[in-house]
């Protein structure tokens, strides 16, 4: 049984690698040469899998789970600044520039990560000029997403900061049926209030306030849903 369920293990890294849009300009040893070096780590929910120290020594891709890059303000309060589930990857900005990420990485739930190491990034990746075209139209890409949120997260504006947290999550992480978007993920309200830069007790009212309002829909299983008319004063919908 311990074979099989490794051979399954196994299987899905190789389905999400696959996924990742760098890795196909690889050659087939190329990549069975990365998927061998690749290392697995599991963690339980709420572990640090990453501190701002080591964050130059890895890339990391989440082969199952979601993880949250965050970091503790000066009054003590979490700040949220990504949400990664499973098929995403951090880590590759301190591996191009050697240097450490202002941030950690912690599991949002049981997660399992696959670890590159410099070396190997270094070796497989950043040698072959068609993956770095690659990594740059990604952090493009990554860098046009944190000044849509920079821009609307600085606004005054505390119920559209939940608004736009709340389109983003659903844009990333939603499953859509026939009562809207469920944000695939459960959320605390602290944790909300990390990505919008609030008070947890004012995302609480706000999120009552949307309920009411039969904007939103809370699950027993604490997921959000997003009804239709969630979206008519989304600026990002625009």
């Amino acid at each position: 049984m311990a074979h099989a369920q490794e051979g399954i293990k196994q299987a899905e890294v190789e389905r999400i690698l696959g996924r990742l849009p760098f890795f196909s300009s690889l050659s087939g040893d190329e990549l069975l040469s990365l998927k061998a070096a690749l290392r697995k780590k599991s963690f339980p929910r709420n572990a640090m899998i990453l501190c701002e120290e080591d964050s130059n020594r890895y890339m990391y891709i989440v082969i199952s789970g979601k993880v949250k890059v965050v970091r503790t303000g000066s009054d003590g309060r979490e700040r949220i600044y990504a949400i990664h589930k499973r098929g995403d990857f951090f880590g590759e900005m301190a591996m191009l520039d050697g240097k450490t990420s202002p941030a950690a990485v912690v599991a949002l739930e049981d997660t399992t990560v696959g670890l590159i190491a410099k070396d190997d990034f270094d070796r497989y990746l950043m040698s072959n000029s068609k993956v770095v075209e690659r990594i740059i139209e990604m952090l493009c890409g990554r860098l046009r997403e944190s000044w849509l949120m920079l821009k609307v997260l600085s606004s005054s504006d505390a119920e559209q900061r939940v608004r736009t947290v709340l389109g983003h999550l659903a844009d990333t992480h939603g499953v859509s049926d026939a009562r809207g978007t469920i944000i695939a993920m459960k959320l605390t309200h602290k944790e909300i209030a990390g990505y919008a830069n609030l008070a947890r007790e004012t995302v609480s009212r706000l999120l009552t306030s949307l309920r009411k309002g039969e904007e939103i829909e809370i699950l027993d299983s604490h997921q959000i849903v997003l009804k239709p008319d969630f979206r008519r004063d989304d600026p990002a919908a625009v």
